[in-house]
């Protein structure tokens, strides 16, 4: 059987709209795939604000901007199928949305981007809020995109995307039945320190590699309360910007000794996530590490990374540009394929919850 799907994702470092087209086979218990066309549409500086202040909303507010920013996703998605041609090629649209309140504490996740509206500018199939599920099932709703790891990428045994947010993952034929969480905010922060001087972003991370660590900061960085809970677990954005951040700031440092420092607190906190469930035999030695997102173009912070995983004889591999910026989106698509047949789409190892759930809203906007 083949399925073919758009994805959509919208990170907490807010580069864009990533979205990807993919087709997916599923022959013989198998499922493999082909991602055919992909794209990412930049933010106007109107949505970049309009979602930095979502969580100050009140109530009335912050409904509309879940109904307008629906409604702003749908034309980008037609933009898109305009853009490849994709008229009467795409069986269902899923989207992740935009992250603004994550707790799953209290059994509550919310993602801006109202299903019903992009499927009506869309008049296809839509899957949305695919994380509710599984916190209402008392999971922490992340990282979702393991069961996408399981049956599309085969034979690595972790997974590290960075993104606004660093999350690990291991494939479950190395552990009983999978693990993943959020492993600390990435470049939401760098980016944040790279803004101060009129730059998106630490192209290459060059400038962190001309900076020097500055130990008591390193310190302070692994001191966070986060690091010392156990996994299943994960992070709002707001521990980024409101508690991370802020305590950079307080060293007062040269954006480059910064830069410089917080790439270390990375690198050393997936190091550390990775050896704290080897001792606790998840995982076996002398394994590959997939590494995606937009960091992984952050070749400082890659090698970084690499270094402190060599000592535990892992390899680290960056796949192709494709792969690196659209895994999620990818993962997103195929989570859509899996909802429409009904089958699981999150891992209760994972995530915490009471079961495995099949996550997500469907949206029907095409006519009967």
């Amino acid at each position: 059987m083949i399925y073919r799907a758009i994805g959509l994702m919208s990170g907490s470092s807010l580069d864009g709209l990533d979205i990807a087209f993919a087709e997916f086979q599923h022959q013989g218990g198998r499922w493999s795939y082909e991602i055919l066309e992909t794209d990412c549409y930049s933010y106007p500086e109107e949505w970049t604000r309009k979602l930095q202040q979502a969580i100050h909303l009140s109530a009335r507010e912050y409904l509309l901007l879940h109904s307008d920013y629906g409604h702003y996703v749908g034309q980008q998605v037609n933009r898109f199928i305009d853009a490849y041609q994709l008229h009467y090629k795409v069986a269902v649209i899923a989207s992740h949305g935009h992250t603004t309140f994550h707790l799953p504490g209290q059994k509550m996740t919310a993602q801006l981007g109202d299903g019903a509206a992009i499927a009506a500018m869309t008049q296809l199939p839509v899957v949305s809020d695919l994380r509710a599920m599984d916190v209402a099932f008392g999971g922490q709703g992340a990282p979702i995109v393991p069961m996408g790891e399981k049956l599309l990428l085969p034979g690595y045994d972790y997974f590290l995307n960075i993104g606004g947010i660093a999350n690990v993952s291991g494939a479950p034929e190395t552990a009983s039945g999978g693990w993943g969480f959020d492993v600390c905010p990435a470049n939401r922060v760098l980016n944040l320190l790279a803004n101060e001087i009129g730059k998106d972003y630490d192209e290459g991370g060059q400038l962190a590699a001309s900076g020097t660590i500055h130990d008591g900061l390193l310190n302070a960085l692994s001191e966070l309360e986060y690091y010392k809970k156990e996994h299943p677990k994960s992070l709002a954005n707001d521990f980024g910007t409101d508690i991370v951040y802020p305590l950079i700031k307080n060293y007062g440092l040269a954006i480059n000794d910064a830069l410089r420092t917080y790439v270390e607190h990375i690198a050393i906190q997936v190091s550390d996530s990775i050896a704290g469930l080897r001792k606790n035999n998840i995982g076996i030695s002398n394994q590959q590490l997939l590494c995606t997102g937009g960091g992984a173009l952050n070749t400082f912070l890659a090698e970084r990374i690499s270094w402190y995983l060599q000592q535990q004889q892992i390899e680290v591999v960056v796949p192709d540009s494709k792969l690196v910026n659209y895994k999620e989106a990818l993962i997103m698509a195929f989570l859509g394929v899996l909802r429409w047949r009904q089958e699981y789409t999150v891992l209760s190892s994972v995530t915490g919850a009471t079961r495995d759930s099949i996550g997500g809203a469907l949206w029907t906007g095409q006519e009967a």
